[in-house]
């Protein structure tokens, strides 16, 4: 079910494959899913602006959208170990924010492709 949604500095260079492929095994660990039900989507942002714009430094913010219902000690976890798995892919100086999210389990609905 986790939904991942990475914003990105469009002119950041790491590999974001890699990156997914660490990640996907580090959520269903901490949540206790299976690694196939992970969902990544990496979107370029073609500009990015912090702070008074003179660092140019590039930025990534990660959104991780989970259903709801698991403790906010164990999204804690999951947001720091993240953060340090992006810190070890991202070796640039770069401006870097986890977030976790919840979505209602009444109201969530998807849809997978038939096998998936």
């Amino acid at each position: 079910m986790p939904q991942i949604l990475v914003d990105h500095s469009a002119e950041l260079a790491f590999d974001r494959r890699a990156f997914a492929k660490d990640l996907h095994p580090l959520i269903a660990e901490v949540i206790d899913a299976r690694i196939s039900e992970c969902k990544t989507v990496f979107r370029p942002a073609p500009e990015s602006f912090v702070g008074d714009g003179s660092a140019g430094h590039p930025v990534v913010l990660l959104e991780i959208k989970l259903l709801s219902g698991r403790s906010a000690d164990l999204r804690a976890d999951l947001s720091a170990r993240v953060l340090a798995l992006l810190q070890a892919h991202v070796t640039v100086p770069a401006s870097l924010a986890v977030e976790i999210t919840e979505l209602d389990r009444a109201t969530y609905r998807s849809v997978h492709p038939v096998g998936a």
